[in-house]
């Protein structure tokens, strides 16, 4: 009986092993036989006598025939023959074809004793290896260092065999199952064994010293990947994971950087030159996946040492650049044109571990340097090779990270303050060595960049190589130049910095302009519109920096509208996507801040910084609309037209709570004036996306319309009727007649009135009907707000109501009826004469509800009279104008007979 379950279990998988390692020997000897009847075969074939020669008048005839086509015929049907060699036998026109070699027809019967019986079988030995140590462990026979020898022993011995089976399958000239080669198996389990060995020696025994172990697992690692060319990828696998786990199991007190760096130095060029010769792509990017998770101890060192890194990820940037980089010097071959993604990854991999040390260094000049000398290399890889060309582009937005870094760990306030200057907050001197080192560095990746993104128009027959070329040169010195500016100027006013964007701009424009005179080329057309896109950047940013406060919202806005337009010269959808995308940058950036220059807006009403931050962008966004609209209705568009319809709303709101609050915008207290302004303000912008959405069809302005309109319903019921409704809020009324029940009541009447309008005929009946209806009731409780504000003063809720101001509501709904009557009459208008029916209506109710209980005397008389008389003329109207019934013709009388 065996004590551990696990020995049972090993015993099972042995025999199992055995029994199809047995199947698979017979499986073995008829493949052989297979391959003696196709080698028999072609034998047979290269033995048969050549056709004869024919004779020389025959030849001369033959070749002064005419050539004829061969009629056409299906892919199994056999060419017709001509009469007279039809009758010759078939074994002198043709020799026999050699039979086609057996499909893949392999059981699962066979699969199992082929394949899987094979990994079993090296997956047996190496747990072989193992118990063996263990039970002579548990048992006592053998001594920790016997064992460690047995070890050793064993594990030559499976690599022994494993190579002497892969010589004997050479020389029977059969080839190995791609995915059951017993000698990689075999070779497999020896490497296992020999890292458990070594590693039992060292953490287990201390036999050996840490650095001893270090160099004998590497050396186990190493040579795993040497005879992985001999063996396959399996062995390749396991032999750079044990490379890389080795600096893992083997710990010291005193880590030595540069030793682990070399020997990881050591491994990936070994990996990556295997990776080369076997054409292996997995086991690049798995070596520099590995690699790259050894620079993550830079972040446990305070202050890290930026030597050891520096120099491991120059020594990964250099072998990834000679050996993984298609088509530069060792690399592999790949057609020209071509963005090959292992090729750019390696490089933009180790630019990321470059950069991470920069920023963990707090931007030493170490780690500086060797930032710029690695972002030099790349651009020139990437110009002799355009399959590394999308390391451009990660090394244009790296160095973007590294300088947006360096701006915001000196001035963290940038983050969380609006736009505009930051008081008390000198700019640092140019002097010092920080910012002299990042002024010369941040030259260096302009001109680079911006040069080489120039010249390198052209230069391909591929369109995507060039347009990442531009793409790179013209967003890096414009990054460039933002993060200097956050960093020196403080988002101050800056000459120097204005004159600096406007040279950039004339730089962009003279490319702009070469480029637009060459031949047209792959790419052109777009590169051409991202270096004239790079020059309007350039002169918002010049504004910009000019202007007092120094808002990038404005910037971003112009740069849009002037994308827009290059759009119109330069067809090209990427442009389009780009203004979209700039004004959606716009919209997050008032979502941070609405008021956009912070604090101080100004005390002035409309003019105002409200009016250049929201003003300048609503426009920019309208013209773009216009300029995008002329050449498609689009996704783009659609942002487009969305921004500037919510600037343009949110100005008018903006300006209007700066104007009552005396400049405080975040007021949480809403009054009537303000909602009664918002509420016009919302009809009247209802009214203009009406008007324009039928001529420009454009599903913004019908959305937008109605939610305009949705929301001015929503002001209007809770906010000027109910809530701030004199009546109810008590809040005094200034003026008998030029109020704010005129502006809050009136004139939004007026306005529905004149949406109702708008919308008949192009939205639902129910639609219209109900803003006429609004329309109708705003303009009653008007007439009747006013009619309290004659008899009570400013203050509505004082004193009790007479019997004069109760006859005077009656009277003037009667004639607010009427006159809607005498309007829907001339005008021919139904609803005009629907809606004085319901006022009549609510009259007769008020008469019979109210007046009767509440009048006394002469009023109550009068204001049945005056009720009676009117409804008796409106019945007669109806009757005589309206609904006027001609009598029938008389009969004709009978004629005498």
């Amino acid at each position: 009986m065996f004590d551990a379950p696990l020995d049972f279990i090993a015993l099972v998988v042995a025999g199992v092993a055995l029994f199809l390692a047995h199947k698979a020997r017979e499986d073995a000897a008829a493949l052989r036989g297979r391959l003696g009847v196709l080698e028999a075969g072609a034998a047979q074939a290269a033995a048969r006598p050549a056709p004869p020669p024919l004779p020389p008048d025959l030849e001369i005839e033959a070749s002064a025939a005419p050539i004829v086509a061969a009629p056409a015929t299906s892919p199994g049907e056999p060419l017709p023959l001509e009469p007279e060699t039809a009758t010759e036998p078939a074994s002198a026109r043709a020799a026999p074809a050699i039979p086609p070699p057996p499909a893949d027809d392999r059981g699962f019967e066979e699969q199992i004793g082929t394949r899987w019986v094979v990994w079993i079988g090296g997956l047996t030995l190496a747990l072989g290896g193992f118990f063996l140590v263990r039970y002579s462990i548990e048992a006592g026979l053998l001594g920790p260092r016997v064992r460690t020898f047995l070890g050793g022993l064993f594990a030559l011995a499976l690599l022994g065999v494993g190579e002497w089976t892969r010589r004997r399958q050479s020389i029977a000239e059969i080839e190995a199952l791609p995915m059951a080669n017993i000698p990689a198996i075999l070779t497999a389990a020896g490497t296992a064994v020999a890292f458990a060995t070594v590693y039992a020696a060292y953490a287990l025994y201390d036999f050996i010293a840490p650095a001893t172990a270090f160099i004998l697992l590497g050396l186990v690692a190493l040579g795993t990947l040497a005879a992985a060319l001999l063996h396959g990828p399996a062995l390749a696998g396991l032999g750079v994971v044990g490379a890389f786990a080795t600096p893992i199991l083997v710990s010291s007190e005193k880590p030595d950087l540069w030793a682990l760096y070399v020997h990881l130095a050591i491994v990936t060029a070994a990996s990556f030159g295997l990776a080369r010769a076997r054409l292996w792509r997995w086991l690049a990017v798995t070596t520099i996946v590995l690699d790259l998770l050894w620079i993550l101890p830079v972040l446990t060192f305070d202050p890290p040492v930026v030597g050891p890194y520096a120099f491991h990820v120059v020594a990964g940037f250099a072998l990834a650049a000679l050996l993984v980089v298609c088509g530069f010097l060792f690399g592999p071959p790949i057609d020209d044109g071509r963005i090959e993604p292992v090729s750019s990854g390696s490089l933009a991999a180790y630019l990321a571990g470059a950069t991470l040390v920069v920023l963990v260094s707090q931007h030493a000049d170490a780690a500086l340097i060797t930032f710029a000398v690695l972002i030099a290399a790349t651009l020139l890889v990437a110009w002799r090779a355009g399959a590394a060309t999308g390391a451009v582009g990660a090394g244009a937005f790296l160095v973007f990270v590294v300088f947006a870094e360096w701006a915001v760990r000196s001035v963290p306030e940038v983050l969380v303050l609006p736009g505009g200057a930051l008081p008390g907050m000198g700019g640092p001197a140019l002097t010092e060595p920080s910012v002299t080192l990042h002024l010369i560095a941040a030259a260096i990746f302009a001109a680079g960049f911006g040069g080489l993104g120039f010249l390198a128009q052209g230069r391909s027959a591929s369109a995507i190589i060039p347009v990442v070329w531009s793409g790179a040169a013209t967003f890096t010195p414009l990054a460039l130049l933002i993060a200097l500016y956050a960093r020196i100027a403080h988002l101050d006013r800056s000459i120097p910095f204005a004159i600096l964007a406007v040279l950039l701009a004339a730089a962009f424009a003279a490319a702009t302009e070469v480029l637009t005179r060459r031949e047209s080329r792959p790419g052109l057309m777009i590169s051409t519109a991202l270096f004239a896109t790079g020059s309007l950047g350039a002169l918002a940013l010049a504004l910009t920096f000019e202007l007092e406060r120094g808002w990038l919202t404005i910037a971003l806005a112009l740069m849009a509208m002037g994308t827009s337009w290059i759009s119109l010269r330069r067809p090209v959808p990427f442009l389009r996507w780009l203004a979209a995308i700039l004004a959606a940058i716009v919209v997050l950036r008032i979502g941070y801040e609405p008021r956009i220059a912070g604090d101080d807006v100004g005390t002035t009403p409309i003019f105002n910084w409200l009016l250049w931050g929201y003003g300048v962008p609503a426009l920019s966004f309208w013209v773009a609309s216009h300029l995008l609209r002329r050449r498609a209705d689009d996704v783009p568009l659609r942002m487009i037209e969305a921004a500037a319809t919510l600037f343009t709303v949110l100005l008018a709101f903006m300006e209007i709570r700066h104007a009552i609050y005396g400049g405080d915008v975040y007021r949480d207290t809403p009054t009537l004036a303000e909602l009664a302004l918002e509420l016009c303000v919302a009809l009247a912008m209802a009214i203009g996306l009406e008007r324009l959405r039928v001529r420009t069809h454009s599903i913004v302005h019908d959305v937008g319309a109605v939610l305009l309109t949705l929301f001015a319903g929503a002001v209007g019921l809770f906010g000027v009727l109910l809530v701030e409704n004199p009546m109810q809020s008590g809040a005094a009324v200034d003026g008998a007649f030029v109020n704010l029940l005129l502006l809050g009541y009136a004139v939004p009447a007026v306005l529905m009135l004149l949406l109702s309008y708008a919308v008949v005929g192009r939205r639902g009946a129910a639609y219209a009907n109900t803003i006429a209806t609004g329309a109708l009731a705003f303009a009653l409780a008007y007439v009747s707000l006013e009619i309290r504000r004659l008899y009570h003063g400013p203050v509505l809720t004082s004193g009790a109501t007479g019997d004069a101001e109760q006859y005077t509501y009656s009277i003037a709904w009667l004639t607010f009826g009427v006159a809607l009557l005498g309007i829907g009459i001339a005008v021919n208008s139904q609803r005009a004469r629907l809606a004085s029916a319901a006022v009549i209506g609510l009259t007769i109710l008020k008469a019979f509800l109210i007046d009767m209980s509440t009048l006394t005397g002469i009023y109550r008389a009068l204001s049945f009279i005056g009720l009676g008389l009117v409804l008796v003329a409106i019945g007669w109207l109806y009757q005589r104008i309206l609904f006027r019934r001609r009598p029938p013709p008389a009969a004709a009388a009978p004629s005498a007979s």
